[in-house]
């Protein structure tokens, strides 16, 4: 814990390492240094900075010297047993101010009784060779008067009242090889209404018990009230625990008092450095005392039991966060996985439907004037292409597999009950007129899609069509109810790859296809002619 000591520039302090009062003379060795200097202070006293014994003396402080300064104790058999630090802070009087209000100590007294006022870090100026008087004042005046007293270093304030706040100096002076020097504290008294007489009380523990697993650091405080700092201690087993004991089990006290209810408030943490199985089952009680009678509160150990409901939830979330995460990976990577399961899995196992065609293929075709070349081109060179010869589908088009004089409403009736897929061409140029100028084909095609044979449609926009009033219901129909699915490339060869992202979208709903060897694939569009033209 950081304390702090204030002195006025050019004047004597010294400071004592507290740690030395818990350990065995001659058990140590204690060294003071300034952080951050690895050199410890000297031990010769004609220094100005010197230790002498386990105090270190600024004979006198100057601002420089500000800083936190540490004592370093070492045990036999360690190299470092323990540490102290200290924070020191030297300022400088303000001219013509006989105090400094900013960096004085804070004290506080009760009403209704005697307070006793402490001048801070005097006691090793005052010996048998230095007896000087020390002078008090009060808001810099002189005290005088039946109520106060003079012990020594310290004032008394007899029947305190809440007047006797305020800003109080202590004043001596110090001789040192023949050299004196002047010495003065400042204190801001603060009173406050005395404490209803009562014994302490204990916030916590309460008579309670915690889980902690074996082998665990366990620190648990006694939080009190209204007791004597020194009487809030714990026991173990009826044994009392040390302070700062450097063994497994030890307490150490917060020396930084509260106050509550005009009442001081004081903890004592309890530290298990490694629960042990002896340690469970066994009260470890806390303890406190003042003039008025004493209590007492216990806490328990027990071995931790698994939280089966936390478990449960983390699975839970675990399970859901996994859930999402797989939805959004098979959302995003749908089209893919279900490619590449009929590649792997479905790879031979061919559809016996009795169906010749994967798709029958429906466009509008150039008449009167119109021509669709880039519609014309899609269709009849890269549809082929990449469908046909990189995956090996089987597809009908009309003016390409039928045979020259043949009635286009038997032929495409006969050939939509032979195939798979109806899949539909659509250009921005298309508009109703176009598509009934094929009407029978059209009506056909709708015909076996909507009603006779549920026949699934794939349609596909050459590029965004922005209205559809002027379709046809059917065609509406369809892109409300199964989507298009929209051609964005040239054709060039990446666009023409079956691996682009858009033919891998035509390829996820057109059907299943077994692998087929080079020749298969190369003689697929002749076998398909050859079964139109016996069908006829």
């Amino acid at each position: 814990m950081l304390r702090e000591s204030l002195v006025p520039d050019g004047q004597p302090l010294a400071i004592r390492c507290s740690l030395e009062k818990s350990l065995k003379s001659g058990d140590y060795n204690l060294t003071w240094y300034k952080v951050g200097n690895q050199t410890a202070v000297p031990r010769d006293k004609l220094s100005r900075i010197h230790q002498q014994k386990n105090l270190i003396w600024f004979l006198p402080a100057m601002l420089e010297d500000s800083g936190d300064y540490e004592c370093v104790i070492s045990c036999r058999n360690s190299s470092i047993c323990r540490k102290m630090c200290t924070k020191v802070t030297v300022f400088e009087r303000t001219d013509g101010l006989c105090l400094n209000e900013k960096f004085s100590v804070e004290e506080v007294v009760f009403t209704l009784s005697s307070a006793k006022v402490v001048c801070p870090h005097l006691d090793y100026f005052r010996n048998e060779k230095n007896i000087h008087p020390v002078r008090w004042y009060k808001d810099c005046q002189l005290l005088e008067g039946k109520r106060f007293a003079f012990s020594n270093r310290d004032l008394i304030i007899v029947n305190v009242t809440v007047h006797d706040q305020g800003n109080y100096t202590c004043e001596t002076t110090y001789t040192y090889n023949g050299k004196q020097y002047n010495i003065s504290r400042d204190i801001h008294l603060t009173v406050e209404v005395s404490p209803p007489k009562k014994p302490p009380e204990i916030f916590y523990p309460r008579n309670n018990s915690i889980e902690v697993e074996l082998g665990s650091q366990v620190a648990v405080d006694c939080n009190t009230t209204g007791a004597d700092g020194y009487e809030v201690f714990w026991t173990g087993n009826g044994v009392y625990i040390d302070v700062f004991y450097v063994g497994r089990i030890f307490a150490s006290p917060y020396e930084e008092e509260t106050y509550y209810d005009g009442r001081p408030m004081y903890s004592v943490k309890l530290i298990i450095s490694e629960v042990n199985s002896e340690d469970y089952e066994q009260p470890f009680v806390c303890q406190a005392s003042n003039a008025f009678g004493q209590v007492a509160s216990y806490i328990i150990l027990k071995h931790r039991v698994p939280d089966i409901r936390r478990w449960l939830t983390g699975g839970l979330v675990s399970l859901l966060i996994l859930t999402f995460i797989t939805l959004i990976i098979y959302k995003i990577f749908k089209i893919d996985l279900v490619l590449w399961y009929r590649n792997s899995v479905c790879a031979f196992a061919s559809e016996e439907d009795g169906k010749i065609y994967d798709a029958y293929v429906l466009y509008a075709k150039s008449s009167e004037g119109r021509s669709f070349d880039r519609l014309e081109t899609f269709v009849h060179r890269i549809l082929p292409d990449v469908l046909e010869q990189q995956c090996g589908y089987s597809l009908f088009i009309l003016g390409r597999n039928d045979l020259p004089g043949e009635a286009v409403v038997s032929v495409a009736d006969e050939t939509l009950k032979q195939s798979r897929r109806l899949m539909i061409i659509l250009a921005s140029e298309t508009s109703s007129c176009c598509l009934l100028e094929d009407i029978s084909e059209q009506q056909l095609a709708m015909y076996n899609a909507l009603i006779r044979d549920g026949i699934q449609v794939i349609l596909i926009e050459m590029d965004e069509i922005q209205d559809y009033a002027g379709m046809p219901e059917s065609i509406k129909y369809i892109k409300q109810r199964h989507g298009a699915i929209q051609w964005k490339g040239d054709f060039s060869e990446k666009s023409c790859s079956a691996n682009a992202r858009f033919w891998k979208n035509v390829r996820y709903r057109m059907p299943s296809r077994k692998k087929l060897s080079y020749s298969e694939v190369y003689l697929l569009p002749l076998t398909s002619n050859n079964s139109a033209a016996e069908g006829s």
